[in-house]
């Protein structure tokens, strides 16, 4: 497989966040992982992008363990993370090794500026941009770097729905363009359904996973197709599960030390 991860566990201090993770995930594939606030999803991609240690198990991409961030990782975040005092095309072609001539990097920004249809803003600077613009531009600048893996951690989260959608299409069209290897988080159990090949539902108190669901439904998908429905009562089903347990045990922990 591509990226393995092998009995892996994190812990902070005390806490244990997650134990037992064993995923598989082959090259070309989207694989969105979901689950409840709590469930370590988040630390769980900070793992495979180096941000963050393993406390038990491996984790390898291409054969390689993963130790430390690498440019064949490329992350992005719910926040653009742009610097503001660059242009859009100085952002993206930032973290492109000193080995690049100043003409290679600009093709390459040029390439994929057009790829997020930002071409025209490329002499913008971040604040002159909307909220689902900037992050068009994280986008862009994380696949600069031509990485094996594109790692999103909620990218879509703070947008407003209508702008989610249409950054949804064009994360497909890239998605089919580029044909990485996409690991994606989110709380959204229709997004999941719509942009992935597979569906990870963890569960909580500690992490776990709990469900793998292969999404086999012709792309594009729409919210009233009756396998969409389908698949999203499914992992719902489960996700209420989890997020009553997660309220039982705040609300049996309130009534021990609060009275």
């Amino acid at each position: 497989m591509f990226l393995q991860m092998n009995e892996v566990a994190k812990r902070f201090a005390d806490h244990e966040v997650f134990s037992g993770i064993n995923v598989s995930i082959e090259k070309n594939q989207f694989v969105s992982i979901l689950g409840p606030s709590g469930c370590g999803k988040s630390t769980l991609l900070s793992m495979v992008a180096g941000l963050e240690d393993v406390t038990e198990g491996t984790l390898r991409l291409g054969g390689e363990k993963i130790l430390h961030p690498g440019t064949d990782r490329g992350m992005v975040f719910q926040q653009p993370a742009l610097f503001p005092w660059l242009t859009v095309k100085d952002n993206v072609t930032f973290p492109l090794k000193a080995d690049h001539s100043k003409r290679e990097k600009e093709q390459i920004a040029a390439n994929y500026l057009k790829m997020v249809h930002l071409t025209r803003f490329k002499d913008a600077y971040p604040h002159e941009l909307s909220g689902g613009m900037q992050q068009r531009v994280a986008i862009a600048r994380a696949l600069a770097m031509d990485p094996k893996v594109l790692l999103m951690d909620e990218p879509f989260g703070a947008l407003d729905e209508q702008t989610r959608h249409i950054l949804h299409d064009e994360l497909m069209k890239i998605f089919e363009e580029t044909k990485k290897t996409i690991l994606f988080v989110t709380h959204s159990i229709q997004e999941a359904i719509k942009l992935s090949d597979r569906v990870i539902v963890m569960g909580t108190r500690p992490g776990k996973i709990i469900a793998d669901f292969p999404i086999d439904i012709a792309r594009p998908r729409e919210r009233d197709d009756t396998k969409v429905i389908e698949m999203e009562k499914k992992i719902m089903e489960l996700l209420e599960d989890e997020i009553k347990k997660v309220m039982k045990e705040e609300l049996d922990y309130e009534t021990k030390h609060l009275g």
